[in-house]
Order: structure tokens, then sequence, then C-alpha cells
């Protein structure tokens, strides 16, 4: 394996940008400004909740002050404040490069706040002001009609984790840091999503992390006790169980506590300052040891436990119940502050507890004492280029895909595992980007036949390492961990920073991260309407061990689902490939790696195969995106056909083309025309898809009035759905996955599903007039030889012989015959291992 990562020899002459604090005291200058700030924070938060007019209570509140609606949430907000504001002075007095992670993102009035205290808002939106006009403006927009959302949104600078879905708060920060080395990720996590899985599980990425190449992560789990109406599960253990189990996770745990009983802030700002001063100082002696090479043990990164009350600083009782340090302080504590004159009085001394008149000049902008932690450019954390990635993005260094191209002599005339192929090239794609690509999986890098990648670099891993492990190092470009949310978080958290990657995952189970590619087709949906935020790379999947492959594991690996999410998703956004050979693979992988700012669904098969096109034929059908396959038809120059057989995928390529063959043989008068289609978008009306074709090229490939039978990869109803305004739609007959499966051969999945050359056969008998009467025998014998071919399963475990072993036959231009090889025995002339030929997960 050649490295393709710094050694540790040379990267040893770097000097880390993590240093050993000064040493000193926190002293009551700092205290000031450290409460200063966070009391500020803690007013323009409430007012982006509560207040549409009166925004420095320059005169006693009203009821027209206040919003009809009150929407947003106050119970985490304080203590986001809390974080911020420390973190604000360690980046001041060490240097240091930060990005803040939201956990619980529904603090996002927070997050605007310290945006707007550093002075970024007003960067980024001129008209929000730092005067009274512009904090009335801020107040207003929040959680408004015409405004912005209430959680850490992309409209929010700093942001690259909205954390509305909870789960994901330690997997994108981890995704950020990564090759990053000099970047600290501060991820604050609620106790509430502390309780999903996702986040759970994602506790165990600090075993993935390289201490030398990678920067560091600091979790902050933030203990308030309370969900929306329920105590949470581990502010309700008791504390030495608790540091137990953060150990256990391999970190060293630092625990801050404070905010109770009315204790007086500025104890707990103490408390906090020299605590994060002690961390800071432990990563740095990690990262300097690391630096030297004398780090030999997976180090006990520090975490932090900070436990204060819920909505800190809110009344603590309202009409006489529990608010502060309680569940009811999780959103709006004070709901009827519009309706009552009780509640508005209550809002009103809550407002004037922080003391704005100390905190905003005669003009409404925040003096100097409030702003004074904020570090300078992009060392504020809401300024940071990092969460901004596109700022920061380099475009890939691709090799010419071209020379990575199969050999074809004539159309099916060689046979590939088109993922093996992939593989290669993507070896070079990661020789030549050694610092901003990686591959993410479940476990599945080679099971997916993208082996070759392992010859140039390994996969990640600090944790232990045996004698007998293979291709495991500290440092590496592939990341596997056997949860697709860890996985897919990874990937985001290191796309939304500025870099490249791909997930490969088995089809039938990417349907784990569903809810997550919701989250961030919507992120890439509204990142495109914000001027400030830049393109970065798309997401790419590479699904394989695809349904129809998956008869050696059954039912429960067969769903072709994932491509009817991805579609509901926004048509600027969505893009889904099926390429069915190597090189139509290869060409559509270049362009997903060279996208910005959509979802790239790629689905290909990693058995062995046909490779149906030649790389210049690959490479304009793949930039059509659909094409007729005039080599497979016998349809007339100048004449329409009598029917369309169409495919989209590779097995529906495969027994389509099958198909073809026997009508070719039984019924030459009839005039075929195969149509195979890889960008599934060219199937909607161009009115809803840029991808979509026009009416009158979709009318011209696929006619108005002739049978279309349409072999598919997946549930054939998408495909109805897709075309449902095409002229031809009531002639559309799709075959395709129709939740029939088991443990069995290849082609009896096809079968079991109708979706095998016998049966389009049929169909296309069936729905071409004149054919079935005069066809019935031709009808009857493909009924026959799907008995047949079922029998011969149960009897041999295999599948018969002349589906194991057929060929295309074709013509080319001289009208001479060629015959391809044959899957089962041959690949591009050489003979296949029988680990090769079946489905199986193992290389």
């Amino acid at each position: 394996m050649t490295d393709t990562t710094t050694s540790d020899a040379e990267t040893s002459e770097r000097q880390t940008a993590f240093r050993r604090g000064s040493g000193r005291e926190v002293d009551e200058r700092a205290l000031d400004r450290l409460d200063t700030w966070w009391r500020t924070a803690n007013y323009l938060s409430v007012g982006q909740i509560y207040l549409l007019d009166n925004p420095l209570l320059r005169r006693p509140l009203r009821r027209e002050d206040v919003k009809p609606r009150l929407l947003g949430h106050w119970g985490t907000t304080p203590g986001l404040n809390f974080v911020y504001a420390h973190l604000n002075r360690a980046i001041g007095e060490r240097d240091l490069d930060t990005v803040f992670v939201t956990g619980p993102g529904h603090g996002g009035p927070g997050m605007v706040a310290n945006a707007y205290l550093d002075g970024t808002y007003s960067e980024v939106y001129p008209g929000i002001t730092r005067d009274e006009d512009g904090i009335r403006k801020l107040f207003r927009q929040f959680s408004f009609p015409g405004g912005i959302p209430s959680h850490a949104a992309p409209e929010t600078p700093g942001s690259f984790h909205e954390g509305g879905e909870l789960g994901y708060a330690l997997s994108h920060a981890y995704g950020a840091a990564f090759d990053n080395p000099d970047l600290l990720v501060a991820a604050v996590v609620g106790d509430g999503e502390a309780e999903t899985g996702p986040l759970a599980t994602s506790w165990h990425s600090n075993k993935f992390i390289d201490p030398l190449h990678d920067g560091v992560v600091l979790p902050i789990l933030h203990l308030n006790g309370y969900k929306i109406a329920n105590p949470t599960v581990l502010a309700r253990i008791p504390e030495q169980e608790l540091l137990d189990l953060m150990r256990g996770y391999g970190h060293t745990p630092y625990v801050v506590s404070g905010g109770f009983d009315g204790e007086d802030p500025r104890a707990v700002h103490r408390r906090m300052a020299e605590t994060l001063d002690a961390v800071l100082d432990q990563i740095a002696d990690i990262k300097a040891a690391a630096a030297a090479g004398t780090l030999r043990e997976r180090p006990a990164w520090p975490m932090i436990i900070m436990r204060t009350p819920k909505g800190w600083t809110c009344p603590r009782e309202i009409d006489g119940k529990p608010a502060e340090g309680n569940w009811r302080a999780h959103q709006v504590p004070l709901a009827s502050a519009r309706d009552t004159d009780e509640h508005l009085r209550v809002l009103e001394g809550w407002l004037r507890s922080y003391r704005p008149e100390e905190l905003f000049d005669d003009r409404g902008a925040p003096v100097p004492l409030a702003t004074a932690l904020a570090p300078a450019g992009d060392r504020r954390m809401s300024a940071n280029p990092v969460a901004n990635g596109g700022l920061l993005k380099r475009d890939l260094v691709l090799p010419d895909f071209r020379d990575h191209a199969v050999e074809v002599p004539t159309n099916g005339g060689s046979v590939s595992e088109s993922t093996r192929v992939l593989g290669g090239w993507l070896a070079e794609v990661v020789r030549r980007n050694p610092t901003n690509f990686r591959i993410f999986g479940p476990d599945e890098t080679a099971s997916n036949r993208l082996g070759a990648v392992l010859e140039v670099t390994d996969k990640q891993w600090d944790a232990e390492i045996v004698p007998s492990d293979e291709h495991l190092a500290r440092a590496g470009r592939v990341m596997e961990m056997l949860s697709e949310h860890q996985c897919q978080g990874w990937l985001e958290g290191y796309l939304l920073t500025g870099r490249h990657g791909v997930f490969t995952s088995y089809e039938a189970f990417i349907h784990i991260v569903d809810s997550m590619l919701n989250q961030h087709a919507k992120w890439l949906k509204v990142s495109k309407t914000i001027p400030w935020r830049r393109p970065v790379a798309s997401l790419n999947y590479l699904l394989s061990s695809h349904v129809w492959r998956q008869d050696h594991n059954g039912l429960s690996h067969q769903d072709p689902g994932f491509i009817d999410h991805v579609v509901n998703k926004k048509p600027d956004v969505v893009r889904v490939y099926l390429p069915f050979d190597a090189n139509t693979l290869l060409s559509t992988y270049d362009h997903c790696l060279r996208s910005v700012d959509y979802v790239n669904v790629v689905v290909a098969g990693k058995q062995p195969t046909f490779n149906w096109l030649g790389m210049d034929e690959a490479i304009a059908h793949m930039t059509r995106g659909l094409g007729i396959f005039a080599w497979a038809g016998n349809e007339a120059p100048g004449e329409e056909p009598d029917v369309v057989m169409a495919c989209a995928g590779d097995v529906p390529t495969l027994e389509t083309l099958a198909a073809v063959s026997i009508l070719r043989e039984e019924v030459p008068e009839l005039r075929v025309r195969v149509v195979n289609v890889v960008d599934l978008m060219r199937l909607v009306s161009e009115g809803e898809h840029p991808h979509g074709l026009s009416d009158a090229e979709f009318d011209a490939v696929f006619t108005t009035d002739k049978p279309i039978v349409f072999a598919y990869h997946g549930y054939p109803w998408l495909i109805h759905r897709l075309a449902y305004r095409r002229h031809g739609h009531p002639n559309l007959h799709v075959r395709g996955y129709t939740e029939e499966g088991t443990t069995t051969t290849p082609f009896d999945m096809v079968m079991l599903n109708d979706m095998d050359r016998y049966h389009l056969v049929i169909d296309v008998l069936d729905r071409v007039p004149g054919l079935g009467s005069r066809f019935a025998g031709l009808r009857q014998r493909m009924q026959d030889k799907r008995v047949t071919a079922r029998a011969y399963t149960r009897e041999h475990g295999e599948d018969i012989p002349e589906v194991a072993d057929w060929t295309w036959t074709g013509r080319d231009a001289a009208g001479t015959a060629h015959e391809a090889h044959a899957v089962r025995s041959a690949n591009v002339g050489t003979a296949l291992s029988p680990s090769a030929t079946t489905g199986g997960d193992n290389e």
C-alpha cells in the first residue's frame, strides 16, 4: 500500500496551533466581560422570542410590543450563550481556530444573538444595523412570516449544523475536524439529544480521529435536566455513573455545575473559565505529543459535562408553577404575554433583569464591554470560513476516467464488475487528493468491490490494532464504522466544511439515513438562496449490493426504495443515476464528483455483468441521460417502431436485451426500439426538473401511441409518477420490484417480480395489437420456460444454463454477427473466481 497521508516524520516538524494558556487566574476584568456578554446575549435572545417593538424598553412595555404568535425555544438558549461567551474568551487568549456546533439547534435565538454581538450578523445582513432600529428588525424577523427560522438554520452565520432533528451534533463535528489539524470544534450536546441512537453511537467517533492530521472535537454535554415535558436520562443518573460512562467512551470528563438556588452567575463563570483552561491545556498537550511523535496510545480526549438550570435566568415561577429549572421553560415560558397584563408585567421584569440600560448606548448599539470578548475577523465563530465551507472548497484533481475504461470490442462483448472498475479510478482520486477527499461506508468498501482504494490508503482507526489486522492505520482516507448514521454525519460535516467525499452502502440499508438525507437536502435548498453561502461539494451516494443481487441474503436485504424517497426532495437538489456497466459508471461518477450543491444517488451493481458500451458511447449516453440503443433494436429507419422496450438499471437492462433477442428471433417482423435511461430525472417534464426532457423530445423517443414496456430497477409505480404528464403515459407498462424476494438465485429473483426476459416477451405480446392470438404458442413457451427455470433452481441450486450462459449476439455495420462472453464464465477473457460470481458480501 502507498500511504497518501503525510508521514509522521514529516508532520512532526510542524508546530501545533494549540498551545497551553498563560496559567494566570481568571481575574475580575475577565469575569466582567464574560458576564456582560452573557447578559447581553440572553437579552437579545429573549427579545427575539417575544418583542415586536420597543426593543430596548425605552418606555414601559405594552401588549402591542409583543408578538401575536410566540415561537421559539428559551430553555437551552442561556446555556448556549454561556458556552459561547467562554469560548470567545479562550479564542482571544489562545488564538484558536474554532467553530461552534449547536446540538440543541432550537436554541437558534442564541446563535443569532452571538453573531449580532460579534458584528458578523450586520456584515452579512447590512439591514440589521447595530442600533435600536437594527435590534428592532432583529427581534421582529425571528420566527416571523418572511423572517428567519427558529433554529440554527443556513441563514445563521457560523452554523453548519441546524440541529432541528436531533442526534447528529457529534458526527457533524467530527466530520468538520477530519483533515483540519488546527481546528477546534466545540460541540454542545443537549441532554435530550443524548438519548437518541445516533448521538449515543457518535461518542465512539473519538476512535477515528487522528491526533496528528485531524482537528479536535470538544464535546460539551449540557445537562439542563429536561426535554419538552420529561426529565432527561443522563441528568437523573448518579454523577459517578455518568462519569464512568464518559470514561468508558474514552473521554476525560470535566464537570461544571452551577446556577441553581439563585447562585451568583459570576461564580459559575469562574468555574467554567478555569475548567475550560484546564481542558484546553490538556488538548494542547495531546497535540504537542502527536506533533513530536511521542504519543503512543489513543488519548483520552477531554469533554465537559455542564449542569445548569433549564431556562436559566427566566422567572423562577410563573402562575405559581416552577419555570426556571423545569420543563416548562423549554419553549416559551410566558405564552400569554400579549394576552394578560400579569404575564406582560412578568415579561417586562424578566427583560429588565438583564439591565439593558447598561448593555446598549443611547443609539442602541451594544456598549464596548458587551462586545469586548469578540475575537477579530475570521476568528469569530460566526465568521469562521470553515462554517461556510464553500469559501474553502478546492476542486478535486480528478484523473481522466477514460484511462480506466474497459475494452468493449462489441456491444456486450466483455464482462466486468462495474464497481471494481470504479474502485481503480477512485484509488487514483484518493492518491491525487490526499487531504480533501474521503470515502465513507459501514464496513462495505471491500464488499462493494472498491478494494483498490486500499492499495493507496488505509482505513483510519485509532483504537487497538493487532498484528493480524489489514489496512488499519492511524491515518487513512477510508472511514468505516458499522453505523450508517455516523458515516452520513461524518460526510455531511466534511462536505459542509469545504471538502469532498463518497458514501458507499448496501442499497437496502441506506434507508437508515432517510431523515438525515431530508435534513441535508433542506439545508442545500435554503443555502442556494443565501448570497453569502458558497456552494459545497455534492453529497454522493454509491449504492451497490442492490436489490436484484441480494439473492444470497434474502428479503431483508432487498429494498430499492431509497430512490423513491430521494425524488420527493426539491428538483434543483436531487439527481438519480442508474449506470448499467463499468464505462457508464465511470462517466457518471466523474460527473458527480465535479458537481456542487446536489444529492447524487448512483445505484450500480458489483457483480459481473456485460459491458454494453465503449467509453465514447458511454460518455455520449450519460450526457444525454437516456437514449436509443440502435444496435439492439430492429426498427426501420424513417418508420415508427411497433413497441418501445425501455430499461433503467443494470439487471433490467440485461433482462430487456435478453427479451429483445428472443423477440428478434421469434417475431422478426416486429419493429422494436430499445431505450435505456441512466439519468432517471430525464423522465420528468422539463418544467418540473432541470433535467426533464421537453415533451417533443420525450415523444420522439418513446412515441405517443405505441406500447412501452419498461423494466425498472426499483418500485414500478415511481416511473408512472415521474412520467404521468407525458402524452404516452397511458401506453406505459412498468415492471420492477414488487416486494417479492427471498434467498434464491439471481434469475429467480427477477422471475419472482415478473421482470424476467420471458415475462417481458409476454408483456410485448399482450400489448402490441395483433400479436396475442398470432403468437399464442410463443406466449405459452415463455410461460413454460419460467416454470422450467424455477424447477431447475429447486433441483440444482443455480440458474438454468440457458440463462446463466446467455450472451448477446449483435451485428456490426457490415452485418457480421458478434457474440458476447457469457457472464458466468468470462471477464474480458479471464475466468472469474467462484466468489466473484456469487452475490456474497466478502471479496
